[in-house]
């Protein structure tokens, strides 16, 4: 036994000694991880439309997807329950609420239709183009009352001087959204703007109408960056709205 034992324990060396390893292959031949392929992903969702909730300017669609369910939000649709859809570039978001639905959302993917008119995601931020005919350059809205009332031509020019400091202005409506960021947003234009200084965003939760004349009293922030498409240079925040 002890000289079996012996034999085997000398044919493993032997075998061992003479077997050649596998070359190492050199660090250089190993990509790096950011030269690794990554794998493309389909940023649209495609689905059946399961239930669909009006709420203009926007639709709001239940989508079974081959992942499973999803609400989207989409500029105003006829699309019906049953219908095959996709919606392009959609930016999710999170706790979405609407205060015209009182409803919040949990995750909320916001996107166009494909076949719509070409609408970027970004149209649903407050900062996207008004859907509405800018005021007049001779229909002006006289100026609020106040010590701490301007023009909106006076915050943009003392937009440094007023930064962080309350603010009064009044102005036309020409764009409204609510259910943004669980706020609402609104645009105002007095006729004393130029260029890209003709109106003030505002954030609020009152209610309002596009086309009112009212007055707008909040804090004057400058450079906010939200995210998603909402970045503003000047915009007056958590405002309180009367007409």
């Amino acid at each position: 036994m002890r000289r079996s034992n012996l034999l085997l324990a000398v044919t493993f060396l032997i075998l061992g000694c003479n077997r050649k390893e596998a070359p190492v292959p050199p660090a250089a031949a190993i990509p790096p991880p950011q030269a690794m392929a990554v794998p493309e992903v389909n940023p649209n969702l495609q689905g059946i439309v399961q239930e669909t909730i009006p709420a203009p300017p926007y639709t709001y669609l239940r989508i079974k997807t081959a992942a499973g369910e999803v609400w989207a939000g989409v500029p105003a649709t006829t699309q019906a329950k049953g219908a095959l859809v996709t919606v392009v570039n959609p930016i999710m978001m999170e706790n979405f609420e609407s205060p015209s639905l009182h409803r919040t959302f949990a995750q909320l993917y916001l996107g166009t239709l494909a076949g719509a008119a070409p609408v970027s995601p970004a149209s649903f931020a407050p900062g996207g183009a008004a859907p509405a005919a800018p005021v007049a350059a001779d229909e002006k809205v006289a100026k609020a009352a106040g010590a701490d009332a301007c023009t909106i031509a006076e915050l943009y020019a003392r937009k440094q001087a007023l930064h962080d400091q309350p603010v009064t202005v009044r102005g036309k409506i020409v764009k409204y959204n609510e259910g943004i960021l669980g706020k609402t947003w609104i645009h105002l234009r007095d006729g004393s703007g130029q260029g890209a200084e003709n109106d003030i965003t505002v954030t609020t939760r009152d209610r309002a109408a596009l086309g009112e004349v009212v007055t707008a009293r909040g804090v004057l922030r400058l450079n906010k960056d939200f995210g998603s498409g909402y970045a503003f240079a000047a915009i007056v925040e958590d405002a309180k709205v009367t007409k």
